[in-house]
């Protein structure tokens, strides 16, 4: 059994994580800055910002990962950045790992190309995936004792687009995994099981990966 704290954790993919972890019986802490209306069985429940200092520790003490699904939009537009810097910082400090969920606008189409962001993305969509985007870049400069996963799922994943959990998924690297017609789409159960198991396994140590149905 793991030990999991999830920040963001009423949000579409943190609350989809939430409870995947808890079905598989880990031990899981859920940080949020409101109550759920929906609490799962045996998780624990945290409301308070994790850009209080405080709300970080107690967010890692314990923990054998720690998964941020927070995103840079509404009030946490111009926060976001700070708050990853932030737990990148408690992650260095504790050794404990932490996984940063981000947008599929980071990936590339193709080995050697430009990524999606340095592209044409739909005005209202550019600028949280320009500050997500800067968060990755922010992780790949941090120093080698920031243990972190950045996962970008697919490009048609959100409450938008509600699917079945099937079970399986696919995981790859920066490079976008397509399907034939070009298509990209993980619901949130799938991709809450293959975060699980990032955080469960340890896999990917300061890598970009990304995940599809």
């Amino acid at each position: 059994m793991a030990r999991l704290t999830v920040i963001g954790a009423t949000g579409y993919a943190g609350a989809a994580i939430v409870a995947e972890a808890a079905r598989r019986g880990h031990q899981v802490s859920a940080v949020s800055r409101t109550a759920t209306s929906n609490p799962v069985d045996g998780v624990t429940y945290l409301v308070g910002s994790a850009l209080d200092e405080q709300v970080r520790a107690n967010a890692f003490e314990g923990a054998d990962a720690v998964i941020t699904a927070t995103s840079p939009r509404g009030d946490m537009a111009t926060q976001h950045h700070e708050l990853v810097e932030a737990l990148a910082a408690r992650a260095g400090a504790t050794g404990v790992p932490l996984i940063v969920i981000g947008g599929f606008s980071s990936l590339r189409p193709a080995a050697g190309q430009p990524r999606f962001i340095e592209g044409d993305v739909p005005e209202q969509y550019r600028a949280e995936a320009l500050a997500g985007h800067a968060v990755l870049e922010m992780l790949q400069a941090e120093p080698a004792e920031v243990t972190w996963t950045f996962v970008s799922p697919a490009a048609v994943f959100g409450a938008f687009a509600p699917g079945p959990t099937t079970g399986t998924y696919r995981l790859g690297g920066e490079i976008a995994i397509l399907n034939a017609d070009g298509s990209s789409y993980i619901s949130a159960g799938d991709f809450a099981a293959a975060v699980v198991d990032v955080a469960v396994t340890g896999a990917h140590p300061r890598e970009h990966i990304s995940v599809v149905g």
